[in-house]
Formats: C-alpha cells, structure tokens, sequence
C-alpha cells in the first residue's frame, strides 16, 4: 500500500487500479466527483502526493507511524504447479488469517508474494502465513491445505 501511495516505480499496479476505483466510487457516492470521474480524481490525488500526506496524517492522529510487529511462526505456502496467478479466492485468505490470529493478534496474517497474472513455477512462494503461537499456525495450515486453491495458478498458454 505504501508502494502505491508513494508512487513508488515497483508499485503493484493492480493494487493501483483496484485502490483507484474503490476511492473513484467513494467519491462518487459522496458527491465529490461528478459520476463516471471519480477514478480520474481519485489517481490525480494519488500522483499530487495527497493521498500520502492524509494517510500520514491519518496515522499520525492514532499515534503514529510504527513498524508492524514480527511474528514468531511463520509458514510459506507455495505453488504446486507452473502457470499463471488466476484468481485469489480472498474468503478463504481472510479465513487463513484469522485462523493465525489476525486481527487480534497485531503479526498475525497474511504476506501475499504474488500478483494477478505473475507467472509462477512450482516451489515458488505464494504467501506466507504470520502466527503469533504455533498452535494458530498449525490452524491457519490445516485450513489451508485442505481448502484446495486458494490462490489458483493455471497452465499458461
């Protein structure tokens, strides 16, 4: 996220695109932006730095910015086949994450290691899974590996 607020040259794009037309139709809804134009406005408040100085803004009235902190399990899930990144099924990601304790748990969750469309081999890193104790991380796991693709690649043509 802060990628994207930045305008950092390594910002995932579609995190871009998707922040822009979640933003676009808030402004709409709201009446800040006539309808159709709110994804206009929205990357305009992205690349003036203004999103970024109410971000921090924002983080700065809940105290500040800090570092997030580090959980003591982790688990990396990884790609059982080649192919291209397909579609991510973000219920069952959510679930996975509660499982390992979030949002309770302030290192608990989710570090997604992919995007839409990257091309992926086997053994490749997908996401990895932050727990607080091993007991959620055994939880968070299970889930996973017992829910088929939660993040499902497919043969590339």
């Amino acid at each position: 996220m802060l990628a994207v607020l930045n305008n950092a040259a390594d910002q995932p794009l579609d995190l871009r695109r998707r922040s822009a037309m979640l933003a676009g139709a808030a402004l709409e809804l709201g009446q800040l932006a006539a309808p159709g134009e709110g994804d206009t406005l929205a990357l305009a408040t992205l690349e003036t730095g203004a999103a970024l100085k109410k971000f921090e803004a924002i983080c700065e009235a809940q105290g500040g910015m800090r570092t997030p902190p580090t959980a003591s399990a982790r688990e990396v899930v990884t790609a059982e086949r080649a192919g291209s990144v397909w579609r991510f099924d973000n219920r069952r990601l959510a679930k996975v994450a509660k499982l390992a304790g979030a949002p309770a748990a302030a290192a608990a969750g989710i570090e997604l290691h992919v995007h839409l469309e990257d091309r992926v081999e086997v053994g490749q890193p997908l996401y990895t899974i932050h727990a607080e104790s091993r007991g959620e991380l055994s939880y968070a796991h299970e889930f996973s590996g017992n829910n088929g693709d939660i993040i499902e690649v497919r043969d590339s043509p």
